[in-house]
């Protein structure tokens, strides 16, 4: 059993956690197993998210006066957050592919940039494009009008060339 000073910084660590994480899923996993376990946490891992089982109390505590506390009332089962401080997408994405994999995996509530959002949207977040497919297709909308520009002042010298040189093979130019 855990001595109270030892309970006490880790209810100052999960405060201070909550209090960064804009981007937080809360989960349950009931009955799942080890090596399901050590997959879902590789899978957050990998997309740069961190991972935790909590007791119910200590969530409800730690969660006081930061913007997961809408979120971390009344929780009920076993339970686990994902968090992240960038990108949710990223974050949900991973979730609703694990979830996919094992049924038993559930959402319960979420937070995404500081608001409460349900089960249908984190299912709906982990569809849009990640951070940097948006990246690439805006950078691509920028410098499409600028290669239009291009290949049209390349045309008017293209055309220019194309009839002086019909022209001279056609013999127009008389000296």
């Amino acid at each position: 059993m855990k001595k109270k000073s030892d309970k006490e910084k880790d209810l100052a660590a999960l405060k201070l956690e909550f209090a960064k994480a804009e981007n937080l899923f809360v989960t349950g996993y009931e009955k799942i197993k080890v090596s399901q376990d050590n997959d879902l946490r590789k899978a957050v891992r990998d997309s740069g998210s961190k991972y935790r089982v909590v007791k119910n109390n200590l969530a409800e505590l730690a969660s006081e006066g930061t913007p997961a506390e809408q979120v971390m009332k009344g929780l009920r089962g076993m339970t686990s957050i994902a968090y992240t401080f960038d990108d949710p997408v990223a974050l949900a994405k991973a979730l609703t592919a694990y979830a996919k994999i094992n049924p038993v995996f559930t959402f319960k509530a979420g937070i995404v940039q500081g608001r409460v959002i349900d089960v249908k949207v984190i299912n709906d977040l982990a569809n849009l494009p990640s951070k940097e497919e948006i990246y690439a297709k805006l950078m691509f909308l920028l410098n499409a009008p600028a290669q239009r520009l291009a290949g049209t002042l390349n045309a008017v010298g293209r055309s220019l060339a194309i009839v002086v040189d019909q022209a001279v093979k056609e013999n127009k130019f008389q000296a």
